[in-house]
């Protein structure tokens, strides 16, 4: 009886914080923080990144498709994958969702079940900031993360990627927490992750996505590291403390890139064993997906790079 009504005291206490803070998903009983199952095999934790095929997906937003190749509808692409990869897991982009319509995500929700595939996270790209000085803008941020949220629910991913975009003002870092908060207790609800992810040298730098993550400090919002993003500046040692500042920071998903691009338009080269090192002494335990974002075929070149991320995962 001690251990029940202790128990009991405790989800008082909890309903009583919860309300004190606002928080009611942690009053009402949502998850304390995300459970997600991990495969450990090393290739059932490799994903494909659906931007990285954007040449074949056929999309009504998609303006990178080659009318030269065959294309198909995004909620085939698992299949795609799996037959040429021998990989289950997919990256879904966004803007390469036909519709939205529930019927429509029903089907791509099906395709995957029965093709033993899944998708474990969405990249969403969002035309609004979390840290616009506009409050209205930042207001359209959140509504439109929680669609995204809505969204994996829908299709069965556990998590979400969304964006900041570039805005007249400089990056906020308390704008951008005052709207990740109610984001993050929409995602508490629906038990799915939101990442942020160093895609941007000035709007997603790598130390403000570390000090924002930090500082909303909430179990449903973690950083999501980009292996090559960050040497969009050219520098090397830049891009190798970036990585290390953001694993300690994430959870369910990463993106390796063998290489990358230079707003000058010099590719560099990515030290994808120095990233994975990053990875083991984290103890990351997410997926890793592939984007490659270079010039030679994605088939061949995502082949190659499946192997050499499963000699270092």
């Amino acid at each position: 009886m001690l251990t029940n009504r202790r128990g009991f005291i405790g989800r008082i206490s909890a309903v009583a914080a919860g309300c004190l803070t606002g928080d009611l998903s942690t009053a009402f009983g949502a998850p304390q923080g995300p459970h997600v199952n991990f495969p450990v095999d090393p290739r059932s934790r490799v994903a494909i990144s659906a931007w990285a095929f954007r040449s074949i997906l056929d999309a009504p937003l998609n303006d990178e498709r080659d009318p030269k190749l065959p294309a198909m509808d995004l909620k085939d692409f698992a299949a795609h994958v799996r037959d040429k990869f021998n990989v289950t897991n997919i990256e879904p982009y966004n803007r390469y969702f036909k519709s939205l319509e529930p019927a429509y995500l029903d089907q791509f929700r099906n395709a995957l079940e029965k093709g033993g595939t899944h998708a474990v996270n969405i990249a969403a790209d969002m035309d609004t900031s979390y840290f616009d000085a506009d409050a209205d803008t930042r207001a359209k941020s959140v509504t439109e993360a929680k669609k995204w949220i809505d969204v994996a629910v829908a299709i069965g991913s556990p998590s979400v990627r969304t964006s900041m975009s570039s805005v007249k003002n400089p990056p906020n870092l308390d704008f951008a927490v005052e709207s990740l908060k109610p984001v993050a207790g929409y995602a508490a609800s629906r038990n799915v992750v939101v990442h942020l992810e160093n895609d941007n040298l000035v709007a997603e730098d790598a130390f403000f996505i570390e000090q924002l993550v930090r500082k909303v400090n909430h179990p449903y919002v973690h950083a999501l590291p980009d292996f090559g993003n960050s040497y969009g500046s050219g520098d090397p040692a830049f891009a190798a403390r970036a990585v290390k500042a953001l694993f300690p920071l994430a959870y369910g998903i990463s993106h390796v890139k063998p290489t990358s691009t230079t707003a000058q338009g010099k590719e560099m080269q990515v030290d994808l064993a120095a990233n994975f090192a990053v990875a083991r002494a984290t103890n990351f335990k997410g997926y890793f997906s592939m984007e490659y974002e270079g010039k030679e075929e994605i088939h061949a070149a995502t082949a190659k790079l499946i192997d050499q991320s499963l000699k270092l995962i």
